[in-house]
């Protein structure tokens, strides 16, 4: 099995193309077959809630929408900051296929003894 991946964001759309770098990144190592997991804080935990990953930052650049539904499909998984996402009044009810409240342990554990490559945004 190839490694694990962790991407860790902190960007929302007020810089959509670090975001879709971001996803990019994620999305080449998920559609490898790596088990990868995007740990959202800061404002990207509201990319974590259905119909706000819909900017598109550049001409030329692909949708964002497109990228978390290839991310989808390819197994990848998020886990958002739980004390991020509640600091900002969040519905969990609204989180997207793959997203689920996990802060640093839960980060650890997923990534566990054999380690993770890891990019940060």
């Amino acid at each position: 099995m190839a490694g694990k991946a962790v991407v860790s964001l902190t960007t929302g759309l007020e810089d959509p193309e670090r975001v879709t770098v971001a996803f990019l990144v994620a999305l080449g190592a998920a559609e490898q077959g790596r088990p990868t997991l995007m740990f959202l804080t800061k404002e990207a935990t509201r990319l974590a809630l259905g119909g706000v990953a819909t900017a598109v930052a550049c001409d030329g650049c692909p949708p964002l929408a497109d990228l978390v539904a290839r991310y989808a499909k390819a197994g990848g998984r998020y886990f958002v900051c739980p004390i991020c996402f509640e600091a900002r009044t969040l519905d969990r009810q609204q989180l997207i296929e793959g997203a689920e409240l996990g802060g640093t342990i839960p980060m650890w554990q997923w990534i566990g003894d054999e380690g993770a490559t890891t990019f940060s945004y």
